[in-house]
């Protein structure tokens, strides 16, 4: 069995990959809550992402996977957004990654061959209003994804899924009723909402030996948003 970290594995994307990997695996789960976790067959360590320093010592020696989840969707007109809010999107987003994968690089290094995944959006490879905040702070992650996976090939393989928007507590506010999921549906050219299911498989499979020769890539699960132009 292989261990996987998820970093933010409670709801959402992070709780519907837990889902999955749960019984093929070892899967540690490091978010503040643990409630929709408990009866799973997963280990939980108490961590907030913003805050906390990862206790590295309750984890295995070697870390076969990894996963960071947590995000945000921070939707405003350029002309209003302060300065802070960049650094707060930037922060959860990156910043955060980026010390807590570099506190566990021994365990992932101490792999036959790791695999990190990481999360972008559709909002980072194409141009959308209100999205200046959260696509810089995805755009970082794209680009360090790439150099990382440069860096530490062929040992750790590195590769980040960019979703469009998810049906998840997350999007709660934009995909409130059925009205506003219709609209964001018709949006996509495949025509539906993606759901916490499709990114949990895309990253269960970029977790697997099935992957162990992609590294580097950005996969766009985004209903074919990002590359497909159709008439409605």
């Amino acid at each position: 069995m292989k261990n996987i970290l998820l970093i933010g594995g409670s709801y959402g994307i992070g709780l519907a990959i837990a889902k999955e990997l749960q019984y093929e695996n070892k899967v540690f789960v490091a978010s503040r809550t643990n409630e929709a976790i408990s009866d799973m067959n997963v280990t939980h360590i108490p961590f907030d992402a913003a805050t906390d320093v990862l206790d590295t010592a309750v984890l295995p020696e070697v870390i076969d996977g990894f996963v960071y989840c947590p995000g945000s969707i921070n939707l405003r007109p350029f002309r209003g957004l302060k300065p802070e809010a960049f650094e707060s999107d930037l922060q959860i987003n990156f910043i955060s990654m980026i010390k807590v994968l570099q506190s566990v690089l021994p365990n992932l290094s101490a792999a036959n061959q790791s695999s990190v995944v990481l999360f972008s959006s559709v909002a980072a490879g194409i141009g959308m209003p209100f999205h200046t905040s959260v696509a810089a702070a995805k755009g970082a992650i794209e680009g360090f994804a790439k150099a990382l996976a440069a860096e530490y090939a062929p040992k750790i393989r590195v590769n980040v899924i960019a979703p469009s928007l998810t049906d998840t507590p997350l999007a709660e506010k934009f995909l409130s009723n059925e009205e506003k999921k219709e609209k964001s549906a018709q949006r996509h050219p495949l025509k539906r909402v993606g759901t916490a299911k499709d990114m949990a498989k895309t990253a269960k499979f970029l977790l697997s030996e099935d992957s162990s020769w992609i590294s580097g890539q950005i996969f766009h699960v985004d209903g074919g948003m990002s590359t497909l132009l159709v008439n409605n």
